[in-house]
Protein backbone atom coordinates (compact mmCIF):
# COMPACT_ATOMS: atom_id res chain seq x y z
CA UNK A 1 0.00 0.00 0.00
CA UNK A 2 1.18 3.52 -0.79
CA UNK A 3 1.61 5.03 2.69
CA UNK A 4 1.59 8.74 1.67
CA UNK A 5 -1.55 8.23 -0.42
CA UNK A 6 -3.23 6.26 2.41
CA UNK A 7 -2.54 8.95 5.02
CA UNK A 8 -3.61 11.67 2.59
CA UNK A 9 -6.92 9.89 1.94
CA UNK A 10 -7.56 9.49 5.67
CA UNK A 11 -6.82 13.16 6.26
CA UNK A 12 -9.29 14.14 3.54
CA UNK A 13 -12.01 11.90 5.02
CA UNK A 14 -11.53 13.22 8.55
CA UNK A 15 -11.44 16.82 7.34
CA UNK A 16 -15.05 16.82 6.12
CA UNK A 17 -16.93 19.73 7.68
CA UNK A 18 -13.74 21.36 8.94
CA UNK A 19 -12.08 24.58 7.83
CA UNK A 20 -9.61 22.67 5.66
CA UNK A 21 -12.56 21.04 3.88
CA UNK A 22 -13.89 24.48 2.95
CA UNK A 23 -10.44 25.53 1.75
CA UNK A 24 -10.16 22.37 -0.36
CA UNK A 25 -13.49 23.11 -2.01
CA UNK A 26 -12.33 26.62 -2.79
CA UNK A 27 -9.22 25.13 -4.42
CA UNK A 28 -11.29 22.73 -6.54
CA UNK A 29 -13.71 25.49 -7.58
CA UNK A 30 -10.92 27.91 -8.51
CA UNK A 31 -9.19 25.28 -10.65
CA UNK A 32 -12.49 24.20 -12.23
CA UNK A 33 -13.49 27.75 -13.14
CA UNK A 34 -10.01 28.48 -14.50
CA UNK A 35 -9.82 25.31 -16.60
CA UNK A 36 -13.39 25.73 -17.84
CA UNK A 37 -12.67 29.33 -18.84
CA UNK A 38 -9.49 28.35 -20.69
CA UNK A 39 -11.21 25.52 -22.57
CA UNK A 40 -14.10 27.79 -23.54
CA UNK A 41 -11.64 30.42 -24.72
CA UNK A 42 -9.94 27.93 -27.03
CA UNK A 43 -13.29 26.58 -28.28
CA UNK A 44 -14.51 30.08 -29.09
CA UNK A 45 -11.19 31.18 -30.59
CA UNK A 46 -10.92 28.12 -32.86
CA UNK A 47 -14.60 28.35 -33.73
CA UNK A 48 -14.26 32.01 -34.62
CA UNK A 49 -11.16 31.40 -36.74
CA UNK A 50 -12.68 28.38 -38.48
CA UNK A 51 -15.90 30.25 -39.22
CA UNK A 52 -14.14 33.26 -40.73
CA UNK A 53 -11.71 31.14 -42.74
CA UNK A 54 -14.52 28.91 -43.97
CA UNK A 55 -16.42 31.94 -45.25
CA UNK A 56 -13.37 33.27 -47.09
CA UNK A 57 -12.40 29.89 -48.53
CA UNK A 58 -15.96 29.09 -49.63
CA UNK A 59 -16.01 32.30 -51.69
CA UNK A 60 -12.44 32.37 -53.00
CA UNK A 61 -10.91 28.91 -52.63
CA UNK A 62 -7.57 28.26 -50.97
CA UNK A 63 -5.37 29.24 -53.93
CA UNK A 64 -5.97 31.53 -56.90
CA UNK A 65 -4.28 31.26 -60.29
CA UNK A 66 -4.06 34.62 -62.06
CA UNK A 67 -2.12 36.18 -64.88
CA UNK A 68 0.70 38.62 -64.29
CA UNK A 69 -0.50 42.14 -65.07
CA UNK A 70 0.68 45.68 -64.37
CA UNK A 71 -2.83 47.12 -64.14
CA UNK A 72 -5.65 46.80 -61.63
CA UNK A 73 -8.44 46.75 -64.22
CA UNK A 74 -10.58 43.61 -63.95
CA UNK A 75 -10.93 43.28 -67.72
CA UNK A 76 -7.12 43.05 -68.08
CA UNK A 77 -6.85 40.10 -65.69
CA UNK A 78 -7.51 37.45 -68.29
CA UNK A 79 -5.96 34.03 -68.83
CA UNK A 80 -6.68 31.23 -71.29
CA UNK A 81 -8.29 28.21 -69.65
CA UNK A 82 -6.87 25.72 -72.14
CA UNK A 83 -7.67 22.02 -72.19
CA UNK A 84 -4.12 21.22 -71.09
CA UNK A 85 -4.38 23.51 -68.07
CA UNK A 86 -7.75 22.02 -67.11
CA UNK A 87 -6.28 18.51 -67.47
CA UNK A 88 -3.35 19.42 -65.21
CA UNK A 89 -5.69 20.74 -62.52
CA UNK A 90 -7.96 17.71 -62.74
CA UNK A 91 -5.07 15.29 -62.23
CA UNK A 92 -2.87 17.18 -59.79
CA UNK A 93 -2.63 15.56 -56.30
CA UNK A 94 -4.18 17.53 -53.46
CA UNK A 95 -6.70 19.47 -55.58
CA UNK A 96 -10.25 18.47 -54.69
CA UNK A 97 -12.02 21.10 -56.80
CA UNK A 98 -11.29 24.07 -59.04
CA UNK A 99 -13.53 26.68 -60.62
CA UNK A 100 -12.95 29.65 -62.94
CA UNK A 101 -14.05 33.17 -62.13
CA UNK A 102 -14.35 36.51 -63.88
CA UNK A 103 -14.86 40.04 -62.55
CA UNK A 104 -16.21 43.31 -63.85
CA UNK A 105 -16.75 46.58 -61.98
CA UNK A 106 -19.99 48.48 -62.50
CA UNK A 107 -22.58 50.80 -60.99
CA UNK A 108 -25.94 49.62 -59.72
CA UNK A 109 -28.53 52.36 -60.18
CA UNK A 110 -31.99 52.75 -58.72
CA UNK A 111 -34.19 55.86 -58.85
CA UNK A 112 -32.90 56.88 -55.41
CA UNK A 113 -29.36 55.50 -55.05
CA UNK A 114 -26.20 54.49 -56.92
CA UNK A 115 -23.82 51.81 -55.63
CA UNK A 116 -20.46 50.72 -57.02
CA UNK A 117 -20.13 46.93 -57.18
CA UNK A 118 -18.03 44.18 -58.69
CA UNK A 119 -19.82 41.47 -60.64
CA UNK A 120 -18.26 38.07 -60.01
CA UNK A 121 -19.18 35.64 -62.73
CA UNK A 122 -19.31 31.92 -62.08
CA UNK A 123 -19.74 28.92 -64.29
CA UNK A 124 -21.30 25.49 -63.93
CA UNK A 125 -18.16 24.36 -62.11
CA UNK A 126 -19.07 26.62 -59.20
CA UNK A 127 -19.23 24.89 -55.81
CA UNK A 128 -22.87 25.80 -55.18
CA UNK A 129 -23.05 23.72 -51.98
CA UNK A 130 -20.51 25.98 -50.25
CA UNK A 131 -22.19 29.13 -51.57
CA UNK A 132 -25.72 28.10 -50.54
CA UNK A 133 -24.66 28.14 -46.88
CA UNK A 134 -24.59 31.93 -47.15
CA UNK A 135 -27.78 32.28 -49.20
CA UNK A 136 -30.45 33.73 -46.92
CA UNK A 137 -33.20 34.33 -49.48
CA UNK A 138 -34.06 33.20 -52.99
CA UNK A 139 -31.89 30.98 -55.18
CA UNK A 140 -28.79 30.98 -57.36
CA UNK A 141 -28.89 32.14 -61.00
CA UNK A 142 -29.90 29.45 -63.48
CA UNK A 143 -27.14 29.26 -66.08
CA UNK A 144 -28.04 28.66 -69.73
CA UNK A 145 -26.50 26.25 -72.20
CA UNK A 146 -26.24 29.02 -74.80
CA UNK A 147 -25.95 32.74 -74.20
CA UNK A 148 -26.10 34.04 -70.67
CA UNK A 149 -28.60 34.91 -67.98
CA UNK A 150 -28.97 38.31 -66.32
CA UNK A 151 -30.04 36.79 -63.00
CA UNK A 152 -27.85 37.86 -60.07
CA UNK A 153 -27.44 37.39 -56.34
CA UNK A 154 -26.92 40.51 -54.21
CA UNK A 155 -25.58 40.77 -50.70
CA UNK A 156 -27.99 41.72 -47.94
CA UNK A 157 -26.06 44.93 -47.31
CA UNK A 158 -26.24 46.08 -50.95
CA UNK A 159 -29.90 45.08 -51.26
CA UNK A 160 -30.79 46.98 -48.10
CA UNK A 161 -28.87 50.09 -49.17
CA UNK A 162 -30.56 50.15 -52.59
CA UNK A 163 -33.94 49.05 -51.17
CA UNK A 164 -34.11 46.02 -53.45
CA UNK A 165 -35.82 42.68 -52.93
CA UNK A 166 -35.83 39.29 -54.60
CA UNK A 167 -37.80 39.37 -57.84
CA UNK A 168 -37.07 43.02 -58.64
CA UNK A 169 -34.97 44.40 -61.48
CA UNK A 170 -32.06 46.81 -61.30
CA UNK A 171 -29.88 48.50 -63.90
CA UNK A 172 -26.10 48.11 -63.89
CA UNK A 173 -23.81 50.41 -65.87
CA UNK A 174 -20.33 49.36 -66.98
CA UNK A 175 -17.90 52.25 -67.45
CA UNK A 176 -16.16 51.67 -70.77
CA UNK A 177 -16.04 53.05 -74.27
CA UNK A 178 -18.79 52.88 -75.34
CA UNK A 179 -20.64 52.52 -71.99
CA UNK A 180 -22.84 49.47 -71.57
CA UNK A 181 -25.69 48.61 -69.28
CA UNK A 182 -27.78 45.56 -68.43
CA UNK A 183 -31.07 45.04 -66.66
CA UNK A 184 -30.43 42.50 -63.92
CA UNK A 185 -33.03 40.36 -62.20
CA UNK A 186 -32.44 39.73 -58.49
CA UNK A 187 -33.07 36.06 -57.70
CA UNK A 188 -31.24 35.72 -54.39
CA UNK A 189 -29.66 37.50 -51.44
CA UNK A 190 -26.59 36.29 -49.55
CA UNK A 191 -24.79 37.36 -46.39
CA UNK A 192 -21.33 36.46 -45.13
CA UNK A 193 -20.79 39.14 -42.51
CA UNK A 194 -17.45 39.99 -44.16
CA UNK A 195 -17.32 43.55 -45.47
CA UNK A 196 -14.82 42.61 -48.20
CA UNK A 197 -17.57 40.58 -49.87
CA UNK A 198 -20.87 42.02 -48.67
CA UNK A 199 -20.09 45.62 -49.58
CA UNK A 200 -18.77 44.95 -53.08
CA UNK A 201 -19.54 41.60 -54.66
CA UNK A 202 -22.64 40.52 -56.57
CA UNK A 203 -22.81 37.14 -58.33
CA UNK A 204 -23.95 36.53 -61.86
CA UNK A 205 -23.33 34.53 -65.01
CA UNK A 206 -19.73 34.32 -66.21
CA UNK A 207 -21.08 34.48 -69.75
CA UNK A 208 -22.37 37.99 -69.12
CA UNK A 209 -19.02 39.08 -67.68
CA UNK A 210 -17.21 37.60 -70.67
CA UNK A 211 -19.51 39.47 -73.03
CA UNK A 212 -18.94 42.79 -71.25
CA UNK A 213 -15.16 42.21 -71.16
CA UNK A 214 -15.10 41.10 -74.84
CA UNK A 215 -13.57 37.74 -73.94
CA UNK A 216 -13.92 34.48 -75.82
CA UNK A 217 -15.30 31.24 -74.36
CA UNK A 218 -11.89 30.07 -73.03
CA UNK A 219 -10.85 33.28 -71.32
CA UNK A 220 -11.41 33.69 -67.57
CA UNK A 221 -10.29 36.13 -64.92
CA UNK A 222 -8.72 33.51 -62.66
CA UNK A 223 -9.01 30.00 -61.26
CA UNK A 224 -9.96 29.26 -57.67
CA UNK A 225 -8.47 26.05 -56.27
CA UNK A 226 -9.67 24.05 -53.28
CA UNK A 227 -7.16 21.68 -51.67
CA UNK A 228 -7.59 18.73 -49.34
CA UNK A 229 -5.12 19.76 -46.61
CA UNK A 230 -4.74 23.43 -45.69
CA UNK A 231 -1.64 22.66 -43.61
CA UNK A 232 0.24 21.77 -46.83
CA UNK A 233 -0.89 24.83 -48.75
CA UNK A 234 2.66 26.13 -49.29
CA UNK A 235 3.77 22.86 -50.86
CA UNK A 236 0.67 22.70 -53.07
CA UNK A 237 1.27 26.29 -54.14
CA UNK A 238 4.82 25.47 -55.24
CA UNK A 239 3.69 22.33 -57.10
CA UNK A 240 0.98 24.21 -59.01
CA UNK A 241 3.28 27.13 -59.76
CA UNK A 242 5.89 24.77 -61.23
CA UNK A 243 3.27 23.06 -63.39
CA UNK A 244 1.55 26.08 -64.99
CA UNK A 245 2.83 28.51 -67.64
CA UNK A 246 5.46 31.12 -66.81
CA UNK A 247 3.05 34.05 -67.27
CA UNK A 248 0.75 32.81 -64.49
CA UNK A 249 1.21 32.97 -60.75
CA UNK A 250 -0.41 31.30 -57.76
CA UNK A 251 -1.55 33.35 -54.77
CA UNK A 252 -2.71 32.12 -51.40
CA UNK A 253 -6.07 33.50 -50.37
CA UNK A 254 -4.56 34.16 -46.92
CA UNK A 255 -2.14 36.58 -48.63
CA UNK A 256 -4.89 38.22 -50.64
CA UNK A 257 -6.90 38.94 -47.48
CA UNK A 258 -3.85 39.42 -45.31
CA UNK A 259 -5.45 41.95 -42.96
CA UNK A 260 -8.13 39.46 -41.92
CA UNK A 261 -5.72 36.59 -41.34
CA UNK A 262 -3.31 38.83 -39.41
CA UNK A 263 -6.20 39.90 -37.23
CA UNK A 264 -7.10 36.25 -36.58
CA UNK A 265 -3.47 35.57 -35.63
CA UNK A 266 -3.58 38.38 -33.07
CA UNK A 267 -6.46 36.62 -31.34
CA UNK A 268 -4.11 33.72 -30.53
CA UNK A 269 -1.93 36.09 -28.52
CA UNK A 270 -4.92 37.25 -26.47
CA UNK A 271 -5.84 33.69 -25.55
CA UNK A 272 -2.23 32.88 -24.59
CA UNK A 273 -2.14 35.93 -22.30
CA UNK A 274 -5.45 34.83 -20.76
CA UNK A 275 -4.06 31.30 -20.29
CA UNK A 276 -0.96 32.62 -18.49
CA UNK A 277 -3.06 34.78 -16.17
CA UNK A 278 -5.42 31.93 -15.31
CA UNK A 279 -2.54 29.55 -14.61
CA UNK A 280 -0.81 32.15 -12.44
CA UNK A 281 -3.94 32.74 -10.37
CA UNK A 282 -4.68 29.01 -10.05
CA UNK A 283 -1.06 28.25 -9.09
CA UNK A 284 -1.01 31.05 -6.52
CA UNK A 285 -4.29 29.79 -5.06
CA UNK A 286 -2.95 26.24 -4.72
CA UNK A 287 0.21 27.49 -3.01
CA UNK A 288 -1.84 29.50 -0.51
CA UNK A 289 -4.32 26.69 0.11
CA UNK A 290 -1.64 24.05 0.61
CA UNK A 291 0.15 26.34 3.08
CA UNK A 292 -3.08 26.64 5.04
CA UNK A 293 -3.54 22.85 5.01
CA UNK A 294 0.01 22.34 6.27
CA UNK A 295 -0.47 24.94 9.02
CA UNK A 296 -3.67 23.23 10.10
CA UNK A 297 -1.85 19.89 10.28
CA UNK A 298 1.28 21.21 12.01
CA UNK A 299 0.74 19.06 15.12
CA UNK A 300 0.30 15.95 12.97
CA UNK A 301 3.55 16.77 11.15
CA UNK A 302 5.37 17.11 14.50
CA UNK A 303 4.00 13.81 15.81
CA UNK A 304 4.96 11.94 12.63
CA UNK A 305 8.44 13.46 12.71
CA UNK A 306 8.83 12.48 16.37
CA UNK A 307 7.89 8.91 15.36
CA UNK A 308 10.66 8.91 12.76
CA UNK A 309 8.83 10.00 9.59
CA UNK A 310 11.11 11.68 7.08
CA UNK A 311 10.46 15.08 5.52
CA UNK A 312 10.11 13.34 2.14
CA UNK A 313 7.28 11.15 3.45
CA UNK A 314 5.46 14.19 4.84
CA UNK A 315 5.96 16.10 1.58
CA UNK A 316 4.54 13.15 -0.36
CA UNK A 317 1.45 13.13 1.90
CA UNK A 318 0.59 16.75 1.22
CA UNK A 319 1.65 16.45 -2.43
CA UNK A 320 -0.84 13.59 -2.87
CA UNK A 321 -3.49 15.77 -1.24
CA UNK A 322 -2.71 18.66 -3.58
CA UNK A 323 -2.73 16.45 -6.68
CA UNK A 324 -6.09 15.04 -5.62
CA UNK A 325 -7.49 18.56 -5.50
CA UNK A 326 -5.99 19.35 -8.93
CA UNK A 327 -7.54 16.23 -10.49
CA UNK A 328 -10.94 17.05 -9.02
CA UNK A 329 -10.65 20.60 -10.30
CA UNK A 330 -9.68 19.36 -13.77
CA UNK A 331 -12.62 16.97 -13.85
CA UNK A 332 -15.16 19.64 -12.93
CA UNK A 333 -13.43 22.20 -15.15
CA UNK A 334 -13.63 19.95 -18.21
CA UNK A 335 -17.26 19.17 -17.43
CA UNK A 336 -18.01 22.89 -17.09
CA UNK A 337 -16.18 23.89 -20.26
CA UNK A 338 -17.61 21.14 -22.45
CA UNK A 339 -21.09 21.56 -20.95
CA UNK A 340 -21.28 25.25 -21.84
CA UNK A 341 -19.56 24.57 -25.18
CA UNK A 342 -22.07 21.89 -26.18
CA UNK A 343 -24.98 24.07 -25.09
CA UNK A 344 -23.70 26.92 -27.27
CA UNK A 345 -22.83 24.62 -30.19
CA UNK A 346 -26.30 23.07 -30.42
CA UNK A 347 -28.46 25.79 -28.87
CA UNK A 348 -26.62 28.97 -29.97
CA UNK A 349 -27.74 30.57 -26.71
CA UNK A 350 -25.24 33.46 -26.86
CA UNK A 351 -25.95 35.80 -29.81
CA UNK A 352 -23.60 38.29 -31.44
CA UNK A 353 -23.97 41.44 -33.49
CA UNK A 354 -23.26 40.24 -37.03
CA UNK A 355 -22.21 43.74 -38.13
CA UNK A 356 -19.37 43.76 -35.58
CA UNK A 357 -18.38 40.09 -35.28
CA UNK A 358 -19.12 38.72 -38.80
CA UNK A 359 -21.58 36.16 -37.37
CA UNK A 360 -24.82 36.14 -35.40
CA UNK A 361 -23.79 33.80 -32.57
CA UNK A 362 -20.70 32.74 -30.63
CA UNK A 363 -19.04 29.93 -32.64
CA UNK A 364 -17.68 26.78 -31.01
CA UNK A 365 -15.08 24.39 -32.41
CA UNK A 366 -14.02 21.18 -30.67
CA UNK A 367 -10.36 20.25 -31.06
CA UNK A 368 -8.72 17.66 -28.82
CA UNK A 369 -5.18 19.01 -29.22
CA UNK A 370 -5.69 22.22 -27.15
CA UNK A 371 -7.92 20.34 -24.69
CA UNK A 372 -5.23 17.76 -23.93
CA UNK A 373 -2.56 20.46 -23.96
CA UNK A 374 -4.45 22.63 -21.45
CA UNK A 375 -5.03 19.71 -19.07
CA UNK A 376 -1.39 18.61 -19.20
CA UNK A 377 -0.19 22.19 -18.75
CA UNK A 378 -2.42 22.68 -15.71
CA UNK A 379 -1.23 19.42 -14.14
CA UNK A 380 2.46 20.15 -14.73
CA UNK A 381 2.55 23.82 -13.74
CA UNK A 382 0.21 23.72 -10.75
CA UNK A 383 1.72 20.47 -9.48
CA UNK A 384 5.14 22.10 -9.79
CA UNK A 385 3.97 25.08 -7.78
CA UNK A 386 3.04 22.74 -4.91
CA UNK A 387 6.72 22.22 -4.08
CA UNK A 388 6.92 25.83 -2.89
CA UNK A 389 4.76 25.34 0.23
CA UNK A 390 6.05 21.77 0.70
CA UNK A 391 9.52 23.17 1.42
CA UNK A 392 8.10 24.52 4.71
CA UNK A 393 7.73 20.97 6.08
CA UNK A 394 11.48 20.43 6.40
CA UNK A 395 11.69 23.49 8.69
CA UNK A 396 9.05 22.28 11.12
CA UNK A 397 10.60 21.16 14.46
CA UNK A 398 8.78 18.29 16.26
CA UNK A 399 8.81 19.81 19.77
CA UNK A 400 7.49 23.21 18.70
CA UNK A 401 4.96 21.75 16.28
CA UNK A 402 3.47 19.39 18.89
CA UNK A 403 2.88 22.40 21.14
CA UNK A 404 1.54 24.42 18.17
CA UNK A 405 -2.02 25.64 18.61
Amino acid sequence: MNLPYFISARISQQAKGSFSSIISRVAVISIAVGVGSILLSFMILLGFQDKIKDKIYSFSGHLIISKYTLTNAYEDRVLDLTDSLAYQLDNMPGIVHWQPNAFRAGLLKTPEEVQGVVVKGFSKRQDTVAFKRHLIEGRLPMLKEKGYTTEVVLSKKIARYLRLNVGEDVLIYFIQNPPRYRKLQIVGIYETGLEEFDENIIYGDMGMVRRINNWNAQEVGGIEIFIDDISNIDQYREDIFDAIDHDLYVEKVSDKYLQIFDWLSLLNRNVVIFLVLILFVAGFSMVSILLILIMERTQMVGVLKAMGASSKLLRDIFLANGIRLIIKGLGWGNLLGFGIGLAQYYGQIIPLDAASYYMDHVPISFNWVPVIGVNLLVIILISGSLFIPLSVISRIQPIKSIRFD
